[in-house]
């Protein structure tokens, strides 16, 4: 069973989704049949590395609603990480840009170690507040989880692994991709956003019963 996730590690739900996508699979009884892949999607690719002010600033403007509402949805989001054993500290988070996060994402993948360094970005963006669009930054955070400092240096100097990039956003629209955490499994069924894990595993199920007929 193949289950591609399109994601963006500066959004909140997609980490909550992640981690109940993995509370299901604990509960699967076919979990060792699973492969997860995670997909390349930028919330806004054409966001700044730098944001002129602070995450809630930018939120309400976005949504065009008072600060006051946003700090209201981000204690709602702050209490859902926690049921699943996260931590964010969203008043704090730098939004960025994703591109050069998203790249380093592929050349892990490559070292066969995709799924540690998303969760090591995750972690550094909501939990650390790291500024995670910083190539010094990415660097360190790619050694953390045993990637070679001076290739990943190497890599982020390129353009390396920007096409890959481009050509998931690509198969994102095509499938009609509108907004993340998106779950597809053997491209046949999708799960949009981060659903309670309930939801996930009755999909796995019929998933795989649909499989043995």
């Amino acid at each position: 069973m193949h289950i591609e996730v399109w994601s963006d590690i500066v959004c909140p739900f997609c980490y909550i989704g992640k981690k109940r996508l993995e509370e299901a699979l604990e509960q699967f009884s076919y979990k060792e049949e699973v492969k997860v892949e995670f997909r390349s999607f930028e919330l806004n690719p054409q966001a700044p590395i730098h944001a002129e002010g602070d995450y809630v600033e930018l939120l309400a403007k976005k949504y065009n609603t008072s600060k006051e509402q946003i700090m209201t949805m981000n204690n709602q989001l702050t209490e859902q990480a926690k049921e699943v054993g996260l931590i964010y500290h969203l008043d704090q988070v730098k939004p960025t840009n994703t591109f050069d996060a998203h790249r380093l994402i592929h050349f892990a993948k490559k070292h066969g170690k995709e799924n540690e360094m998303v969760v090591r970005l995750f972690d550094a963006y909501f939990t650390e507040v790291k500024q995670v669009a910083d190539h010094s930054t990415l660097i360190e955070l790619a050694a953390e989880v045993g990637l070679n400092k001076q290739e990943v240096k190497e890599m982020l100097d390129s353009t390396n692994y920007g096409d890959d990039v481009r050509k998931e956003e690509q198969d994102a629209n095509q499938i009609g991709v509108t907004g993340v955490p998106f779950f597809v499994i053997n491209r046949k069924y999708a799960i949009s956003g981060a659903q309670p894990s309930e939801v996930f595993l009755e999909v796995l199920e019929k998933v795989k019963q649909e499989d043995s007929e």
